[in-house]
């Protein structure tokens, strides 16, 4: 029985922790559109991580510092400066670069390097369940304090602005929440699959309901489920559980694509079958 190890209860454990708050934060990701920053962050945070190894200090030190430190940046400079493929590209670049360099001059060995690029939920210290517990916690309680601004911001922008809410203080709080929240699925999925728990949990919800508790909902059931089903497989399987989170999830979302279109399909008819029913009877 795999509960038997303490290895997989504290995957069990960090991992839903992680795909609850990434399930609700997901949604509010994709309904401002920044999508793009998550990713970003999460690369910016290799780079942090890579430091903290550098220096000697607990690599969630690293990560929180430069994660942090880019939402604060960014809040400042705006969202749409970033919204640009090329200022993307040139700054992940720029920081997968410095991870590297960082790395390199650190005396860790290759296998730490391989934890932070693509996790290590299967090798989490009660230690880092305890980070990833109070990280999770600590953006789930943020977000339910700014939960109606947050909601009225992301949904209707336009209509929050003209109702005096303060739009650039909310963003830049998202900001921070989000880049808290990479820190504690880095951990999990590693830097390059962080965008996974993120966003398509999410875009999948989108197409199962347009109703923010309902997407919540269903954002956080998709991604603790995949999550649960990835550790199964990678358990008895031996092969990388992230792949199998990432791969699961591409199911779901495709599912999620399908279950709408199909749906629509079904409304289309039976409007075109009323539309034509009336005019016959006229």
């Amino acid at each position: 029985m795999m509960f038997q190890y303490d290895f997989m209860q504290h995957a069990f454990v960090a991992g839903t922790l992680v795909a609850i708050m990434c399930g609700v934060i997901g949604v509010y990701v994709i309904a401002r559109g920044v999508s793009f920053i998550a990713h970003m962050f999460s690369e910016i945070g290799f780079a942090g991580a890579s430091f903290a190894m550098y220096m000697g200090w607990n690599p969630i030190n690293g990560l929180l510092l430069f994660t942090t430190t880019s939402a604060l940046a960014i809040g400042q400079l705006g969202t749409k400066v970033f919204r640009r493929d090329l200022s993307i590209n040139v700054i992940i670049s720029i920081f997968l670069g410095f991870g590297l360099l960082f790395l390199s001059l650190s005396t860790k060995n290759a296998s730490n390097a391989f934890s932070i690029l693509f996790g290590s939920v299967l090798s989490i210290s009660t230690q880092q369940v305890w980070e990833v517990l109070g990280l999770s916690i600590g953006v789930l309680i943020l977000l339910l304090i700014g939960f109606k601004m947050l909601t009225f911001d992301s949904f209707d922008p336009v209509g929050a602005e003209a109702a005096g809410l303060p739009v650039r203080v909310i963003s830049i709080s998202f900001l921070l929440i989000l880049s808290i929240a990479v820190v504690g699925a880095v951990q999990i999925v590693g830097a390059l699959l962080v965008f996974t728990l993120m966003t398509t949990p999410a875009a999948a919800a989108r197409h199962l309901s347009q109703k923010v508790s309902r997407m919540i909902l269903f954002s956080v059931l998709l991604a603790v489920i995949g999550l649960w089903l990835g550790l199964v497989i990678g358990y008895y399987t031996n092969l990388p559980v992230s792949f199998f989170i990432t791969a699961i999830q591409g199911i779901f979302y495709f599912a999620a694509l399908g279950w709408r279109n199909y749906h629509e399909r079904i409304r289309i008819k039976e409007s075109l079958d009323e539309t034509s029913t009336k005019t016959a009877a006229s």
